[in-house]
This record gives C-alpha cells, structure tokens and sequence, in this order.
C-alpha cells in the first residue's frame, strides 16, 4: 500500500494513504488532496492506481507537476520519489516489504534493453532493490522488428517498461496470477495483436503481439 507525505518548507503537514482508483490534487476544496496556494491549480493532478502501480498525471496545470526536479506530464511513480507541486512537496512511500526494482525501457532501435536513469530522453526511476526474485519462471518479450529484431529479454522485474519516452510507453508488470500490461504515456495507445489497448490494463497471454512506438514484441509466458 502506497502513501503521500505531503510537507511545506522541511514541515510535514499530512499524510494521505492511497486506497482509491483516483486521487486528486489541487487548490479547490472537493480535490481529495487539497493544496491551499496560488501556485497550484483548482485541478493540478492526479493520481491513477493500476492494480499495485501507481501512476501520476498532469492536468494541463499553469505550473506544472515536478518528480524529483523534472518535469512531467504522466508518469509511474517508484518508492521514495518526490512529487513537486509548486512550493509542496509530496513524497511517494510504499509501505511494503518489497520496494520496486529498476524499471527498464526497451527502445526501438537499441539491441538491449536501457534503464531509464541514464539513458537519452529517459526518465530518472530511483528504484530500490527489491528483496527477493519476482518468479520462478519470468515471462519475456521478443522483439519482431527494427533493429534490435530476434532480441529476446527477461522480464526479471516487477515492472517493466517498454516504448520511447516522451513517445509512447507501456508497462508491464507481474502479479501474483500473471502479467498485465499498461498505458503509460502517449497521445496513441498500444495495441494487442492488432487491436487497440481499451482501458488501464489488461493481462497478457503467451503468444500476444504487442505493437507501441512502432515496434513489435512478443509476450512469451512459457
């Protein structure tokens, strides 16, 4: 379970923990986080839960929404990170045993897969390892075409995402009965073998053809 610390100036001032599929932030009162100051909108943000994950988006604020120091329009917030809406600081927690591992982005045209702190375009993760494997037996994705076609890589993490930042991204992440894949950012979503992703997330399969950013990929679940 995830919570929000939200402090002004080093001070704390609340905690809220996330249990609902949507959680706002801004200056109107109905917002379930209300931030009292001029520099932040009536609606700013939002905070969407997808099954464990918790993603942050932007909602055309006049300010903008900051994770640590950069900023962002939609994006997966990782234990520990620091949501900056004008002078607030809002520090992400989970308060579970196992902290993420290192998402990783594989991106067209690159033969192996680049972790996001680093990487051109990429966005910093600030992951923290996580305390025991994921599966016995993880899934892996193949990739079909485009440079890097035949590479085939293990999907060891709890998440994992794949895409081009700032382009199209998508995640997709372990459960206890299986894997489920997920929009992250991108004006157009992904498809599953030749149809478009409907809703937040949906399970994978072995054998699915997934197609984001113009490269194809092979979910293999054996």
């Amino acid at each position: 379970m995830g919570k929000l610390v939200v402090s002004l100036d080093g001070v704390v001032i609340k905690e809220v923990q996330i249990t609902k599929d949507k959680t706002t932030l801004g200056r109107r009162p109905y917002n379930d986080i209300v931030i009292d100051n001029l520099a932040v909108s009536g609606e700013h943000a939002v905070m969407q839960m997808v099954g464990s994950d918790v993603f942050i988006e932007d909602l055309n604020s006049t300010n903008g929404t900051y994770i640590n120091g950069k900023a962002i329009k939609k994006q997966l917030l990782t234990h520990n990170d620091t949501v900056e809406i004008g002078k607030y600081k809002i520090k992400y927690l989970v308060e579970e045993s196992g902290d993420f591992e290192r998402t990783q982005v594989l991106r067209s045209g690159h033969s192996a897969p680049m972790p996001l702190q680093g990487g051109p375009g990429a966005r910093d993760a600030g992951y923290a390892p996580l305390g025991s494997p994921v599966a016995q037996q993880p899934a892996s994705i193949k990739v079909l075409n485009g440079a890097a076609a035949g590479r085939e890589v293990t999907l060891t993490k709890v998440v994992t995402t794949v895409g081009k930042p700032g382009v199209q991204v998508a995640s997709i992440t372990k459960r206890p009965n299986g894997y489920a894949f997920a929009h992250v950012e991108g004006v157009s979503r992904p498809s599953i073998n030749g149809v478009p992703l409907v809703g937040d997330s949906v399970p994978l399969r072995n054998g699915d053809v997934i197609e984001l950013a113009g490269t194809q990929m092979q979910f293999i679940y054996r």
